[in-house]
């Protein structure tokens, strides 16, 4: 079992809920980290010392403090932990539930497992500690198991995204055309964006651009419009 665990968590009950399935842990050494950039310093410092942690659980959202912080969330801190030590297995335990960022902590930042702060959440912990040291598969929360085979995400590509971010900023398919073009991006013919906002149309069963960038807000392709 993981002998040493690094918590990343700035919420005190959500702490003693990590605690609570963590005692079960036989003689595993566990810390705590209140921000992002303490929990990266004590990783490092962990390295240097010649005893790295086997495991980082950490959420995805911390709250600010009006300080300055080089890493203010999980995914930036999941991110520089893994070039430091790519080998660490990684937990992510948050309230997060949109499917396409689910998904991207798996493919992008190839975390261990991800645990859901729901009803259940104290206790899919537990099993995901379990799983992810046991086993070579990954660990999904079962109310998220849905995201695996989710067509309307699954099938989204980079190209997809930039047709998305250009279409939230309410541009005609003409315009969308021609910035492609400009960046580089192709195919940037405006039969190819309308093939692909045709597409995503089906995929996300929406029937206009409006409803497709809400949509993909709720998946988490795109950050809410402020």
């Amino acid at each position: 079992m993981f002998k040493k665990i690094l918590i990343a968590e700035d919420r005190d009950i959500m702490n003693a809920g990590v605690n609570q399935a963590l005692e079960q842990l036989p003689k595993a050494e566990c810390m705590h980290a209140r921000y992002c950039d303490e929990a990266f310093l004590k990783i490092r410092r962990a390295i240097q010392d010649g005893e790295p942690f086997d495991l980082l659980i950490s959420d995805l959202s911390f709250i600010p403090d009006g300080k300055d912080h080089k890493l203010t969330s999980g995914e930036e801190l999941i991110t520089a932990v893994k070039k430091l030590q790519p080998d660490i297995k990684v937990i992510v335990f948050s309230i997060e539930e949109r499917a396409f960022r689910v998904k991207s902590l798996f493919e992008n930042l190839d975390i261990s497992g991800y645990v859901s702060k729901g009803r259940h959440g104290i206790a899919e912990l537990k099993a995901a500690i379990a799983f992810v040291y046991e086993g070579e598969e990954r660990f999904l929360s079962a109310e998220l198991a849905h995201i695996r085979n989710d067509k309307s995400i699954n099938e989204i590509d980079n190209y997809d995204i930039e047709l998305l971010k250009l279409l939230a900023k309410g541009l005609t398919q003409d315009q969308i055309a021609a910035q492609l073009k400009e960046s580089g991006i192709n195919p940037s013919s405006v039969s190819t964006v309308e093939k692909r906002i045709n597409k995503l149309k089906i995929n996300f069963r929406a029937n206009n651009s409006i409803q497709i960038v809400v949509k993909a807000i709720e998946l988490g392709i795109l950050d809410p419009i402020n």
